[in-house]
């Protein structure tokens, strides 16, 4: 049985990620998405989850820059459809929440709900970790926002359900390793680089995938931790680093980076 890292208490949503994509796994919840990735570099465990965008809130920024620190390789991916749940104490009211409990991104997903409901919002670590907490400090007229499964791990009674602002609402997961993926019948490839202070440089560095006719799934830049308003590029594209054509094409974008690292090559989330 493969043992898998995820950040959060038992309950959240990264813990369903690795239940749908490893099954039946051991479960190692971690507190920082830092303390995942230790997990995988120190051989604590064989996987991690991590999430790394949602469909309504954007990029998950944090998990970006741990990538980029980490000798690490994303080893597959999986989109989850997130419905989160408010949730409290049995016996408790809608009438009667006084404050709500859940991580940013959570609260930022249930914005107009939480804002008709007109209470404190109180952001916190995790999803589930506000449920655990409800349940353990017996918090009456408070609610947490969490999945379905952290409202049954705590004994909590749901209070509304599907409260997300968007119905299409879904976060991207990444599986990683110290070991790379084998080739897929459909295979993606996550790399970072930087550009030389040039004109046209992006441009240029673009330029190697759009001539080969690779498709570019994602690009995103963040600010470069090395100098002030200087930025990197994070790049999502389709095949698989094997592949002649993205070996053609990583080996012309050497020449037109300031530096390159390959996150890995995985297979695609099933659409």
């Amino acid at each position: 049985m493969v043992k898998v890292a995820f950040q959060g208490e038992r309950g959240a949503f990264s813990e369903d990620a690795v239940i749908t994509l490893f099954g039946d796994a051991e479960l190692f919840p971690v507190r920082y998405l830092s303390d995942v990735f230790a997990a995988v570099q120190e051989s604590r465990v064989d996987f991690g989850i991590v999430p790394v965008e949602n469909s309504q809130a954007g990029s998950i920024n944090e998990t970006y820059d741990l990538l980029l620190s980490y000798p690490l390789n994303i080893f597959g991916e999986i989109n989850l459809r997130i419905s989160h749940c408010l949730m409290a104490l049995p016996g408790e009211s809608l009438d009667g929440i006084r404050v709500v409990y859940s991580h940013p991104q959570a609260l930022a997903q249930c914005e107009e709900f939480l804002k008709r409901l007109g209470v404190e919002i109180v952001p916190t670590y995790d999803t589930a970790g506000s449920a655990k907490r409800i349940c353990e400090e017996q918090l009456h007229g408070y609610a947490a926002v969490a999945s379905r499964r952290a409202a049954q791990l705590y004994d909590l009674q749901i209070l509304a359900e599907n409260i997300e602002t968007n119905v299409n609402n879904y976060t991207r997961f990444l599986a990683i390793s110290r070991s790379e993926a084998g080739p897929a019948p459909k295979s993606k490839t996550s790399l970072v680089f930087g550009t030389k202070n040039v004109p046209g440089a992006l441009y240029a560095c673009l330029g190697v995938f759009a001539t080969r006719g690779i498709n570019l799934t994602k690009l995103e830049s963040r600010p470069s931790r090395i100098k002030p308003w200087e930025y990197i590029f994070y790049v999502d594209f389709e095949g698989h680093i094997s592949d002649t054509l993205s070996q053609e094409a990583l080996r012309e974008l050497e020449h037109k980076t300031s530096f390159i690292k390959v996150l890995g090559s995985y297979p695609r989330a099933a659409e």
